[in-house]
């Protein structure tokens, strides 16, 4: 059985607990980082000197960062399903995947801190045309198929879910973006999204 080490309110851990679950894997959680610590141990440095969550370990395998995790288990688990056998189908959503953790991951992230008020923050306002410009162009591509990738769940829809999620309870309506909205509400019908994603990260 593999061990992840990770958090319920960590996005990146989302994406792992996520994938495993939709792809029916049993593991066994190390609750670490957070309120729940433990990631500065010299035993939690020699897997993952980063000192961060999640990591995995599956055998002799020990895997960070929270992408390459969720592409390992797509492509050794979840072959033609969330890890399309098609190298063209592949690189689409692949491509979303970069992309939410290039662009939209990090202009959520200063958004959500500039609404709390952090001095570091940039100019709200600024964040906010940021972060719409990024969701109007998510939702243009989705106008035209009903995930990421094309007409199944894969890789790049599991790097989006916690940001759409995220974007979702910002206190800007969403409906002006309708294909974003329809999209979020898809994600929704699959249960391990909603466990992980919806009921654990605010």
């Amino acid at each position: 059985m593999m061990d992840v080490w990770g958090r319920a309110s960590s996005s990146n851990s989302a994406k792992v607990f996520w994938t495993l679950d939709e792809l029916g894997i049993a593991y066994t959680l190390r609750q670490a980082g957070g309120e729940f610590g433990g990631l500065d141990t010299s035993n939690y440095l020699e897997m993952n000197p980063n000192a961060r969550v999640p990591t995995l370990v599956d055998g002799s395998l020990v895997l960070w960062e929270s992408n390459a995790v969720v592409r390992y288990l797509a492509a050794q688990y979840g072959s033609a399903s969330l890890w399309p056998v098609a190298a063209r189908e592949r690189a689409v959503s692949d491509k979303w995947m970069d992309w939410a953790s290039i662009n939209f991951g990090p202009a959520m992230f200063a958004l959500r801190r500039g609404l709390k008020g952090e001095p570091a923050a940039a100019d709200v306002n600024a964040l906010r045309a940021r972060v719409d410009g990024l969701a109007r162009m998510l939702d243009h591509v989705l106008s035209g198929s009903p995930y990421a990738g094309g007409e199944r769940l894969g890789i790049g829809d599991v790097a989006l879910g916690p940001h759409v999620h995220r974007w979702t309870l910002l206190d800007t309506p969403p409906d002006h973006l309708p294909a974003l909205r329809s999209y979020y509400l898809r994600l929704c019908t699959h249960r391990a999204y909603k466990r992980h994603v919806v009921d654990a990260l605010t």
